[in-house]
């Protein structure tokens, strides 16, 4: 049992629960771009990298507005940017059906990404981390596991819509579902936090300004933001292209779907586990485990051809690479004033989107250029090493500081 004077409580548990199904609902609309991309790419010439670039701008849109609906869900509540955001991921939807390209675009980056996903995802990270003290990295795990049980849940059921009756009318369907499933949860279930917030504190007890593992607090910020970009490259790479990477290799689109759930829900699950590994080590040695275990099977993609051992391979990158974002938000809860979260977690979250954009685009850039996969997930990989050493340098810091302060 918790002690009294903690935060937490079954709400808080309650909480978190309808935020992951809000999560699930919310990210499920990004994935039917993914299972579709050949489909998409065919009324283009074949082009790969125009629905890559539409899944890109909705990760780069949805770090850019959580900036913005962070600081406005702060004010008005989270209530109000969750179901403002549900609205508007239906209405990116509807416009993305016109086709490739401007409309997919413009649906995908400016109404799903920039005021749909931004309503929701960054606002809902600081929202439920003002609900727990004690378990905040469970709980943060949980929540985040939003987009990967979105993975693993629709991408059989879309590529089923889609054979049935085609990629728009699957937009259009899953739009009506998602608002009709987010905005009662919101408007019933998210009222005003248990945390108290204080004014941030910039000066220590001898009157210096406050430092961060014995750096200046942003220095400190850039080197994880910097980080995060690194990781969600590779990161990107495997989830945006797995289905035309399998059809490439003569593997049944439905098979490549299976493949995609099963990555993306290997990743929902232990994302719990990671939960629990972070709230014991802290996060920034929880991102340092998972980027090295990612690195290792980004690699292993390289390497596999066939159905099973490509099967293998996807479940041990979900295995991976799931507990490192939330790992970033706990690290920097764990860091920072909270007073500060509400900026700090959309930047991060930002930068973290940008790597996900970039690595989605970069990957269909490179294929269409050299006509496979393998230049694109080499260049993960070394994304990846560069990840390491900046996280590496981190972990050693506190360390260090740990010992010796």
């Amino acid at each position: 049992m918790l002690h009294s004077s903690s935060i937490e409580s079954r709400a808080s548990w309650v909480v978190a629960s309808v935020a992951l199904c809000i999560m699930g609902m919310s990210f499920g609309a990004a994935w039917i771009t993914a299972v579709a991309l050949k489909d998409i790419a065919a009324e283009v010439g074949g082009t790969r990298s125009i629905p890559a670039l539409a899944s890109a701008l909705a990760w780069l849109g949805s770090g850019i507005g959580g900036i913005v609906m962070g600081r406005i869900a702060d004010r008005i509540g989270t209530r109000w940017t969750v179901m403002f955001g549900a609205l508007m991921i239906g209405l990116g939807l509807a416009i993305s059906t016109f086709g490739p390209s401007w409309p997919l675009w413009i649906g995908h980056g400016l109404f799903i990404g920039l005021i749909g996903l931004g309503g929701i995802n960054a606002p809902m990270y600081i929202y439920v981390s003002r609900w727990f003290d004690r378990r905040r990295g469970s709980a943060l795990a949980l929540i985040s596991s939003g987009s990967y049980l979105a993975g693993a849940l629709w991408p059989p059921v879309f590529e089923r819509m889609i054979a049935y009756a085609g990629w728009r009318q699957t937009m259009l369907w899953y739009a009506i579902a998602e608002i009709v499933v987010i905005v009662p949860l919101a408007a019933i279930y998210f009222r005003h936090p248990p945390e108290v917030i204080y004014p941030a504190v910039t000066l220590d007890s001898a009157g210096e300004k406050a430092r961060v593992l014995g750096w200046p607090p942003n220095t400190v910020f850039a080197l994880m933001c910097g980080a995060a970009v690194l990781c969600c490259i590779p990161m990107a790479m495997p989830q945006g292209h797995l289905v035309a990477f399998c059809s490439d290799l003569g593997i049944a689109r439905s098979v490549g779907a299976l493949m995609l759930s099963v990555l993306l829900g290997t990743a929902f699950l232990s994302r719990q586990i990671w939960g629990a590994i972070s709230d014991r080590i802290g996060g920034l040695a929880t991102v340092l485990i998972g980027s090295a275990w990612q690195a290792a099977a980004m690699t292993s993609f390289l390497l596999t051809q066939n159905e099973v051992g490509l099967f293998t391979v996807a479940a041990a990158f979900g295995l991976g690479f799931s507990g490192i974002i939330p790992a970033y938000i706990l690290a920097l809860r764990e860091l920072f004033p909270a007073a500060e979260a509400s900026w700090r977690i959309p930047t991060l979250l930002l930068f973290s989107g940008f790597g996900m954009a970039a690595g989605g685009w970069i990957a269909g850039l490179l294929y269409d250029h050299f006509g496979y996969y393998a230049p694109a997930f080499a260049t993960g990989i070394g994304s990846n090493i560069l990840n390491l050493l900046v996280v590496g340098l981190l972990v050693a810091r506190q360390r260090y500081r740990a010992v010796y302060a």
